[in-house]
């Protein structure tokens, strides 16, 4: 057999795929355990957590919603997406009592997971196209922003809570105290010279050219470096300074149920909460499920509806137990890809390994710097702000990039969901102001001949949901022809879209034929900006 007829052989699933890909599969999850440990400590203690549940949300992730899951390669477990929410939520529901506000946000995130089972049994996974890319992705930069802001003074060894003696800080003001910090930035001198070396790892190790180095987590660098140095410094915890992560119990001792429901009593907040868990940490799952069948070498399609239900079961359970918010984690999913896993047994490795971790080895994890986890996190905030990204919304087009900055600007003033509103309202604007009516926002006029489907009007992110359903009645086995002859605009959103949906149709042995679309000029030199007819 060759290489290409080999290519098309699917692995096999459940106790089959189990047995045919055990060696490839435990030594990814292998891998991917070793980047997730450090990410789940330190996402975890970002959030205002106790750390060692966030290695309980990676292991219910891999170990229990591996067999529910829809998609085959993606990794479930806490996310830095959402540290700036989990951490909200402790805060405000605990009214600045971390111990009291992370069991209320444990009751928050039982009652989000049943939301997200809701979400799946209801279909509503194919929602995730109504956000526009670009407000997704100003959310997302403006998380990053947040994340950074914050661990940038805990490289130091600086709470700015403590500093400014409050319960909460707002991101605005995380900016502004690091007018305070970088100054004295050695004031805390091993701290910061551990938090320096560390952050150089982070940032350095990726360049090396050689291959077999670079597959050594820089995450797990950072901890095996840090944690001698941590030592020959002499650091310790003591009642002023805290500069080691602390574990105050084993695994066997954090067993039991955490969750607290009387935030209930807080009706606004509470409630607040619970969308913003259940549609970001929809939405980012949903998206990381996207970009991970594009990676996968076996172009298989993963169910977005049912993988909803799978984080909404790991949700309950993990609220329940105390563990953090989980998603389809892009980064570890990466490298689950990445480092040749098949099959969802990979996910649950990665999960097994947290467990043994979590039984035989939870004491080491009280020598870790709190300046090493900063460093880590640091790194995690600045892929989601990278610089290419305002590029790409520019090269894209102006409007896409004001639509990504009014989101990130938003967002760091208020909250996520004023914020990725905000995007989707400026975007509506936006086309408002090309002659799309407000009608034609929300309804697209198509009409279906045999296997041709031709669009009359305006073709925009929030009128797309209502096109795409009938497109996918079809067999992606099929021949369909799609006709936007028309049509007079067709948004950036869905562009992309139709190049998607274009590929899903090759990988299942169909063809999606766009027609009409060379009638369209280009905005930009962009492939996926905004497309207006030239009539």
């Amino acid at each position: 057999m060759n290489t290409e007829n080999k290519k098309h052989v699917l692995p096999k699933d459940g106790l089959e795929g189990l047995k045919e890909n055990f060696g490839a599969d435990a030594l990814s999850g292998f891998l991917v355990f070793l980047l997730a440990l450090p990410l789940s400590l330190g996402i975890a203690k970002a959030s205002e957590f106790p750390a060692i549940y966030g290695l309980i949300t990676a292991m219910i992730g891999g170990i229990i919603v591996s067999f529910f899951a829809g998609s085959k390669l993606t990794i479930k477990g806490p996310a830095a997406g959402l540290i700036v929410i989990v951490a909200g939520s402790v805060t405000e529901l605990g009214h600045g009592n971390a111990d009291l506000g992370w069991h209320l946000a444990l009751g928050a995130v039982v009652v989000a997971g049943v939301v997200q089972v809701l979400f799946g049994i209801l279909k509503l996974g194919r929602f995730s196209d109504f956000f526009p890319l670009s407000a997704v992705h100003g959310m997302l930069a403006a998380i990053g922003i947040i994340i950074m802001s914050k661990q940038i003074h805990i490289l130091a060894g600086v709470n700015p809570l403590t500093q400014e003696g409050k319960s909460m800080v707002e991101p605005l003001e995380l900016i502004e105290l690091l007018g305070k910090t970088i100054p004295n930035f050695f004031l805390h001198k091993e701290v910061a010279i551990i938090g320096l070396v560390s952050l150089a790892i982070v940032f350095g190790w990726p360049m090396l050219k050689i291959n077999f180095l670079r597959k050594i987590p820089a995450s797990l660098l950072v901890l095996l470096l840090s944690i001698p140095m941590g030592m020959a410094f002499g650091l310790k915890n003591t009642t002023d300074f805290k500069p080691l992560l602390t574990f105050d119990k084993g695994f066997f001792e954090i067993l039991g149920i955490k969750a607290d429901f009387s935030g209930f009593s807080q009706t606004g907040t509470f409630i607040k909460y619970v969308v913003m868990f259940a549609l970001v940490g929809s939405l980012e799952a949903l998206l990381t499920v996207k970009a991970i069948d594009m990676m996968d070498p076996f172009k298989r399609k993963s169910d977005y509806n049912k993988d909803l239900i799978a984080v909404g079961i790991g949700n309950i359970i993990a609220g329940f137990l105390g563990g953090l918010p989980m998603i389809s984690e892009v980064a570890r999913s990466s490298a689950n890809v990445n480092n040749g896993g098949k099959t969802r047994w990979a996910n649950f490795y990665h999960g097994i390994f947290i467990l043994i971790f979590l039984i035989f080895a939870v004491f080491f994890s009280n020598l870790i710097p709190m300046t090493a986890l900063a460093a880590m996190l640091i790194g995690v905030g600045y892929k989601l702000v990278h610089p290419k990204e305002f590029r790409i919304m520019f090269k894209i087009g102006k409007d896409q990039l004001s639509i990504f900055l009014i989101t990130i600007i938003v967002t760091l003033t208020s909250d996520l969901l004023v914020g990725i509103a905000a995007g989707i309202i400026l975007k509506m604007i936006i086309h408002l102001t090309r002659g799309v009516t407000f009608k034609q926002l929300f309804k697209g006029n198509m009409e279906i001949k045999g296997n041709t489907l031709s669009v009359h009007g305006p073709l925009v992110f929030s009128n797309f949901l209502g096109v795409k359903k009938n497109i996918t009645h079809f067999s992606m086995k099929e021949h369909v022809i799609f006709n936007v002859s028309h049509c007079q605009i067709i948004d950036h959103s869905v562009v992309e879209s139709l190049h998607y949906l274009k590929d899903d149709f090759k990988n299942e042995g169909g063809h999606f034929e766009i027609l009409g679309l060379e009638e369209f000029k280009s905005l930009t030199d962009h492939p996926y900006s905004v497309h207006q007819h030239q009539h």
